[in-house]
């Protein structure tokens, strides 16, 4: 078993090039613009210009003597943390809030409540022993697995991956963890055999988790914290490191699917967009619930919308063209 005095909160960009030089740059990738991801804030700017909100994240600007620039937000000065707040409305949650919330999501696919956990306030009690699964039909393990959730502005990813507590930053044993990649790894590892099959499907698992974020620092945060759940869940099922080729494909994966994004536009942030022609209404000014068609929207370089993998179908898509389709 993964011990928790093994498990970090704030993982070192170093150790990451450790594990093999290219990881690190696989994660920073943006696959929209095929550079890296933005700093998306300007929090960092007392570090130098090319810290400035519109700029890339270099390697060489989070690691070795600056290894600890970028932390969770636990970590981060009281301040900023307020400044972040205030500014971007930046606020986090707690796991046990992200557990009852995550428990609604299974309750409807299961079709019964209480299938991972029983939620309380301020915590949970874990259900013990093997999740029940019909054996065909629509509510398989491997349906379960490959059944696809999104976390919008995702932050540290609290809601997939549930590493440790984004207010308390308390860790979070593995079989305690309520993200909901960790709900896919857990029913992974109690249906699996073989260390190759346990692999394929762990794969699976992340391939179907995603999310946006529009700070970078966030995102490299998610994206790392995804990266680790896979990382303990191994080691946790067989006792050594996995292969730094298996790791290279799930850093690969990882930077598809949680990208950097404007929410608003669906575009890449800072991108100018071209709304397109459109008559104005005395009541645009107004505040509705109503949905707003976003569909005649234009991305004026033809490359700032921003891409998704769709991993069953093996194609990039616009996320903005998955959104319509989902609403239409």
């Amino acid at each position: 078993m993964e011990s928790q005095a093994n498990i970090v909160l704030d993982i070192n960009e170093d150790d990451i090039n450790k594990i093999e030089k290219d990881l690190l740059s696989i994660l920073l990738m943006d696959r929209t613009t095929k550079n890296n991801i933005l700093w998306g804030t300007d929090d960092y700017t007392e570090l130098g210009d090319d810290y400035s909100a519109e700029k890339e994240i270099k390697q060489e600007q989070i690691t070795g003597s600056r290894s600890k620039v970028i932390q969770p937000r636990i970590a981060k000065e009281l301040t900023r943390k307020r400044d972040r707040t205030r500014q971007r409305a930046e606020v986090f949650t707690p796991s046990w809030v992200c557990n009852a919330q995550n428990n609604l999501i299974d309750e409807q696919w299961f079709g019964r409540a209480h299938v991972f956990n029983k939620a309380k306030h301020g915590g949970w009690e874990t259900i013990k022993g093997r999740i029940p699964f019909e054996s065909k039909g629509k509510k398989t393990w491997k349906k379960y697995v490959d059944a696809r959730r999104l976390e919008i502005t995702c932050g540290e990813a609290p809601y997939l991956a549930s590493r440790y507590d984004t207010v308390t930053g308390k860790i979070i044993p593995i079989d305690e963890r309520v993200g909901l990649l960790d709900r896919k790894l857990r029913v992974v590892g109690e249906n699996t055999e073989s260390r190759q099959e346990w692999m394929t499907w762990a794969r699976r698992a992340i391939e179907s988790i995603y999310g946006y974020e529009f700070q970078g620092d966030n995102l490299l945060l998610a994206r790392e914290n995804i990266f680790y759940t896979y990382i303990e869940y191994y080691k946790d099922r067989f006792g050594e490191e996995p292969d730094t080729r298996d790791l290279h494909g799930i850093a690969h994966v990882i930077s598809w699917n949680l990208w950097q994004m404007d929410g608003f536009n669906y575009a890449i942030p800072f991108c100018k967009v071209d709304w397109g022609p459109r008559q104005l209404s005395l009541f645009d000014y107004i505040d509705s619930d109503e949905y707003i068609d976003y569909s005649y929207l234009t991305d004026t370089k033809g490359q700032q919308l921003c891409k998704i993998r769709d991993w069953r179908s093996k194609e990039t898509l616009l996320f903005k063209n998955v959104v319509e389709e989902v609403q239409r």
